[in-house]
């Protein structure tokens, strides 16, 4: 599964990667990353963070807990987060990919959601995110401009 969304934001791609890059600021502005907490690691892992994703459609709820580490940071464009845990076994990579540009007036975002597992494949779920996608876009906007 695949969901890739994008936002423009009035605001320098400076203050929209400093938001993005670090997962602590998700819960605020996108309601599926219900808690976040950084975790402390060893010196060859450059972050990692504790991530309790919540969804509910319907009567249905799901929770996921990930252990995410930043695998790429290239300030101020791009920065992706990868699910690595360390209990020793095989799990379903999450690979969350955001790209910051300069636009004319201000900034874009584009964030790319990958889930290479089944748990939480179909239709129902892609949707799930898009519509999260779409709310916490206007509420990102908000964060950017408190």
């Amino acid at each position: 599964m695949d969901v890739t969304a994008t936002v423009e934001a009035p605001v320098g791609v400076e203050k929209l990667f400093a938001v993005v890059a670090d997962l602590t600021t998700y819960p605020h502005w996108l309601d599926i990353v219900h808690q976040v907490s950084a975790q402390a690691t060893g010196s060859v892992e450059p972050g990692a963070w504790l991530v309790e994703l919540r969804g509910k459609v319907g009567p249905f709820a799901r929770s996921k807990r990930l252990r995410m580490v930043r695998s790429v940071c290239e300030s101020p464009n791009k920065v992706v987060f990868e699910r690595l845990e360390i209990d020793g076994r095989k799990h379903s990579p999450w690979v969350l990919t955001a790209q910051v540009g300069a636009t004319s007036v201000g900034s874009n975002l584009t964030v790319n959601l990958h889930y290479g597992g089944t748990l939480f494949a179909g239709g129902v779920l892609e949707r799930l995110l898009a519509d999260q996608i779409v709310q916490g876009s206007e509420r990102l906007l908000a964060v950017l401009q408190a």
